[in-house]
């Protein structure tokens, strides 16, 4: 096993809403030991490991006995996930990197920037981000680990991660830009409205946005709007994170706030609406949000809070269901997804019920009028 030394990088974004990742600790392969130490190599069983708490509270083990996500392909729009980490390594197909160069979405030719790119040392290692990588690990990752370590193991195993780099990790310099319209000769272009065609052009059944903060997030566009529901109509169900700023405001955040899209909230390990997620009236359904176990860049992992990685959640249980009931429309993935979420979080007005993988396939199948399959997932 390779180690990296025995010191934790750790970076606090607490206040910092420009992820819905409210706080990081990266964590080299060596201490990824203790994180996930003590629990079991992942078996044909696909029964959830204690340390990935989160896949226990959605109750994912009883929907895996009818899917495990296979045949779909989930666009995570964000700063690119890793294809070479041993958890996604066979899971990610690289998409457009759409921040480009000239922070425009596209070179000036107008085609589409794929990456990754590793001319520039500005982009180096590559076009992909820890952010990214973290957000399809709890998607699609496939509990492999490094050496004899178990790994994180997604929600739906065996999709498949559309990678679209959207965004910039936080704390780079023109990390709002992408979304904010260019000088021309690309005019107006919307590095989020573009990923989200983009990935429905591309056959994307569902699309993961981790997304907020800054303020075109608390602005919206006609372009953003625009391509939701062009995605929508396409057949491609939408999640994202309902944001951070429960304690800060509470302001709404856009991707999330769209008509259409899966707002997720975030939930702790007692299943309590955590402090930092957004209670807006846009906010649909909740999932677990809080120390939560994904992939990071390289083989390293790293444990955090934030709605980011409720809505990547969320957006497994989406390709459960679509995996399994194909037929169904967005809007019927959406009323299975939030209809079956009737675990409601302690306390006076919660903002949603909790997700709940195993009922979602049984109201899905419901609204399909097909029986869900006697044999188990493959």
């Amino acid at each position: 096993m390779r180690r990296h030394g025995t010191h934790r990088a750790r970076r606090s974004t607490r206040h910092d809403n420009r992820f819905p990742w409210a706080a990081v600790v990266l964590l080299p392969v060596c201490l990824a030991v203790a994180a996930i130490g003590g629990t079991e190599p992942l078996r044909g069983d696909g029964n959830p490991r204690p340390a990935q708490w989160s896949l226990t509270a959605l109750r994912v083990s009883q929907a895996w006995q009818w899917s495990r996500g296979a045949g779909v392909t989930v666009a995570v729009l964000d700063t690119g996930a890793d294809p070479a980490h041993p958890d996604l390594a066979g899971a990610v197909v690289p998409g457009p990197d759409l921040t480009g160069p000239n922070l425009t979405g596209r070179d000036l030719a107008g085609t589409y920037l794929t990456g990754p790119d590793l001319t520039g040392a500005a982009f180096a290692p590559g076009r992909w981000g820890k952010h990214g990588s973290a957000m399809a690990s709890l998607i699609a990752g496939r509990g492999r680990g490094t050496g004899r370590l178990p790994g994180v193991l997604g929600v739906a195993p065996e999709a498949t991660i559309l990678s679209i780099k959207v965004t910039e990790e936080s704390g780079a310099p023109h990390r709002e830009a992408p979304r904010t319209p260019a000088a021309p000769p690309a005019e107006g272009r919307n590095a989020l409205a573009d990923g989200i065609r983009h990935a429905a052009d591309l056959g994307a059944r569902v699309i993961s946005m981790s997304l907020g903060g800054g303020h075109r997030s608390a602005e919206g566009s006609p372009s953003e709007a625009a391509a939701v529901r062009y995605a929508i109509a396409r057949g491609a169900v939408l999640v994202a994170s309902s944001g951070n700023d429960g304690a800060n405001g509470n302001r709404r955040h856009y991707p999330a706030a769209y008509p259409g899209v899966i707002a997720v909230g975030a939930v702790d390990e007692q299943l309590r609406v955590a402090p930092f997620s957004n209670g807006q009236d846009y906010v649909s359904v909740m999932a677990p949000g809080t120390r939560i176990l994904a992939a990071a860049g390289g083989d390293s992992y790293t444990v955090g809070d934030g709605t980011s990685s409720a809505a990547a959640l969320v957006a497994g249980i989406a390709a459960l269901i679509t995996a399994e009931f194909p037929a169904l429309s967005p809007a019927q993935v959406r009323e299975a997804i939030e209809g079956s979420a009737t675990r409601r979080p302690p306390g006076p007005s919660p903002p949603a019920g909790i997700a709940d993988a195993g009922l979602a396939l049984r109201l899905a199948s419901h609204l399909a009028e097909q029986p869900l399959p006697n044999r188990p997932a493959a």
